[in-house]
């Protein structure tokens, strides 16, 4: 069984930047199509961004394309979410998530994902 460990949540002014990390404890992470989602209060799970086994191809939501980037060191069996001019409404907990098997495709539907994290919260303020 996989486990993955969200962290770098926190609290950041409209207009900052940070950024997230999910650890995998196995090695067998590299083979992972990997994701972010994310879900706020009263509002169901919704797709940030993804990225292939191997990093080469990766998507994100409307609403995070040029803001958010996905990225992934396979040496440390780490994905990160960089979030930049981050908005408001950007507040939610953030899930990483890992499809068990080589993908030479992403991802954008949570049902396909095998793995999850605990969360990290993010909250932006005005």
């Amino acid at each position: 069984q996989e486990q993955l460990v969200e962290s770098g949540g926190g609290l950041v002014q409209a207009g900052g930047s940070l950024r997230l990390s999910c650890a995998a404890s196995k090695r067998t992470f590299s083979n992972y199509a990997m994701a972010w989602f994310r879900q706020a209060p009263g509002k169901e799970r919704e797709f940030v961004a993804a990225m292939t086994s191997d990093g080469g191809i990766t998507n994100y939501a409307d609403s995070m394309k040029g803001r958010f980037t996905i990225s992934r060191d396979n040496a440390k069996n780490t994905v990160y979410l960089q979030m930049n001019t981050v908005k408001p409404e950007d507040t939610a907990v953030y899930y990483c998530a890992a499809r068990g098997a080589y993908s030479i495709v992403y991802y954008s539907i949570a049902e396909q994902y095998d793995y999850w994290g605990q969360g990290t919260q993010v909250t932006v303020s005005s």
